[in-house]
């Protein structure tokens, strides 16, 4: 199964902004990484998953390491009723991010996604080698 490990940095909240993730099958490894301007960490959170699926679109099953509770729970969690409620949320208000979330969405629906949550800054290996990458990313508009 492929292991990916997602992270998003944002330098201000909003500002420059850095997504990066890290896929393994246990013998091969790669690394991807990207940066937008004016963004929010959120954003750079999702897109480092989106990133990550539309890589791995060969992919039936992965196992996709965040240490973002945004991205992990809106996925398992909140999409479904999000949906069921026209993008609005248990308040009535629209969901913010919506299009990542529905990209998102449409990406995740050609694979099994096994989801871990991770503590970030916790000396995870490859959760610390994204955030390096997506923190280098958002740096590199500055």
């Amino acid at each position: 199964m492929l292991k990916i490990w997602t992270d998003g940095s944002c330098l201000g909240n909003p500002g420059p902004g850095g997504w990066a993730f890290v896929a393994t099958n246990g013998k091969d490894t790669a690394e991807r990484c990207g940066c937008e301007n004016d963004t929010t960490n959120n954003r750079m959170e999702l897109m480092a998953v989106l990133r990550a699926l539309t890589a791995a679109h060969r992919h039936a099953e992965v196992e996709i390491h965040t240490d973002s509770q945004y991205v992990k729970n809106g996925m398992q969690s909140w999409l479904k009723n999000w949906k069921r409620n026209n993008w609005r949320t248990a308040d009535k208000k629209p969901v913010k991010n919506q299009d990542l979330w529905q990209a998102l969405d449409a990406a995740s629906a050609r694979t099994k996604i096994h989801w871990v949550w991770v503590k970030g800054h916790a000396g995870e290996e490859l959760n610390e080698r994204c955030d390096i990458l997506a923190r280098t990313a958002a740096e590199s508009l500055k």
